[in-house]
């Protein structure tokens, strides 16, 4: 996964700059990097370049090519396995990691047939074709055609690459909260606070079904824990006081990543020297808003207009420092301590889960999932009791369309919400720059599910 750059940023100075024990760091540094050229002429139209902030997509790739095979076969091609747009400030006193989840529908842009890859038509599709049918360069097109921010530079990273710097850090802890054993992502653990390498480390931050809600939103939030620690490790004083540890880490960083050819070692290490004062608490992840589709099971669309609001602040280097990112909105009785029961009313299959799930998003504890005891429900309804009248006006004011409906006999203080045919869904949540959201480098990765 290529968001590790922002680490190889964060000491990459600190490492080349370090004296006369590195003084070959540089050219051996430089000579491992791996550059593909994008062609200006594949992007497109382009977003106008605003300030100095340096915006770099980092792709994590899942080929199956050379020592990835084992990895399962893929007949063509590879797909991008995470998208994230690092965003560092004109100061480089902060950074904003923004993930976009790979199952997004989105307005894929036509990209040209090169070096074997067939091309991309535009269509509506899934965010991570681009990387199969055009490669880095239509990626690079789509993104910025889907956000209007101009790119700088590319990173791709690929499994073994991955693997290589946890390595070179001696691991990378997390926590587990029950013991994994998962064929399909090759991982064992048990459960608890444990340091993991190599293998399990690719494991776990790849692994879908088998933790979490199985969703890729899940896995989105496991990396970024993931990286959130190993930020954390590769800033920490005992590497960084470290040359051995330090430049095993630079060395097999830089190994590992495919770049365009203007991202150099030298232009990470005066990225590197401007951000000396670059605290873990400044490195932020937010993931781009999002709800389930309704249209397509299984599949996510971006919440607008916050996505676009996200999309301009980060274009136009809006002020991120100090913020925090917070999802829905707050009634009088806070949202984690309404619990929900959702009926479906509808004979819409599946819906039931689906606004569970955007309900458990918005930071609502919903305690059971089922079917009505009547169908059709014609209007979406909010039944509560005496004791959870109160919670009633926060519920309902996320919701698009309902009616309260109190049962007087109840004792539960848990609403019932059943779903009828003229349901709208939630209302998204808004998105203000002060309000921007996530978590930061310093997050322990045991103080938040995983």
């Amino acid at each position: 996964m290529p968001w590790v750059w922002c680490a190889v940023a964060a000491v990459a100075g600190v490492a080349v700059a370090g004296g006369a024990t590195l003084v070959g760091a540089y050219t051996r540094l430089s000579g491992n990097i791996k550059h593909v050229a994008v062609d200006p002429g594949e992007l497109g139209r382009r977003p106008v370049k605003l300030g100095r902030a340096i915006n770099v997509l980092l792709v994590g790739s899942d080929s199956r090519a050379g020592a990835n095979a084992k990895y399962g076969h893929r007949e063509f091609g590879e797909r991008t396995d995470t998208i994230i747009l690092a965003h560092i400030s004109p100061r480089r006193d902060n950074a904003l990691l923004v993930s976009f989840p790979r199952d997004s529908l989105v307005q894929l842009p036509a990209c040209r047939a090169k070096n074997g890859l067939p091309g991309q038509r535009a269509h509506l599709g899934m965010i991570n074709e681009s990387f199969n049918f055009g490669g880095i360069g239509c990626t690079w097109q789509t993104i910025e055609s889907l956000t209007g921010i101009h790119i700088d530079h590319f990173v791709k990273v690929d499994f073994t690459g991955f693997k290589s710097m946890v390595n070179a850090l001696g691991g990378v802890e997390i926590c587990v909260p029950k013991a994994i054993d998962d064929r399909k992502a090759m991982l064992r653990l048990p459960a608890g606070r444990q340091t993991v390498r190599g293998e399990q480390a690719l494991g776990y931050v790849r692994a879908r079904y088998s933790l979490g809600d199985g969703s890729d939103i899940g896995r989105i939030q496991r990396q970024q824990m993931f990286l959130a620690s190993m930020v954390k490790k590769a800033m920490s004083g005992a590497t960084l006081r470290d040359p051995a540890t330090l430049f095993r880490f630079l060395d097999a960083a830089t190994r590992s990543v495919t770049t365009d050819p203007a991202l150099t070692v030298g232009v990470m290490k005066d990225l590197a020297a401007g951000a000396q004062g670059l605290a873990a608490g400044n490195i932020r992840f937010v993931t781009t808003p999002w709800h389930y589709s309704l249209t397509q099971p299984g599949r996510v669309e971006w919440v607008q207009p916050q996505a676009r609001q996200l999309f301009r602040l980060v274009a136009t280097d809006g002020t991120l420092k100090g913020s925090q990112i917070r999802t829905g909105r707050q009634g009088k009785v806070p949202k984690s301590t309404v619990e929900v029961v959702v009926q479906n009313g509808t004979n819409r299959g599946g819906l039931g889960a689906r606004v569970a799930a955007d309900l458990e998003r918005l930071g609502y504890p919903v305690v059971h999932v089922g079917d009505a005891r009547r169908k059709p429900y014609p209007k979406t309804t909010i039944k509560y009791s005496p004791g959870g009248a109160t919670s009633v006006p926060t519920l309902a004011g996320d919701l698009l369309v309902s009616r309260n409906l109190p049962v007087p006999a109840a004792t539960t203080r848990r609403l019932v919400l059943v779903i009828g045919d003229d349901w709208r869904g939630v209302k998204p949540p808004p998105l203000a720059e002060k309000e921007l959201t996530g978590i930061d480098a310093t997050q322990d990765s045991c103080a938040a599910p995983a």
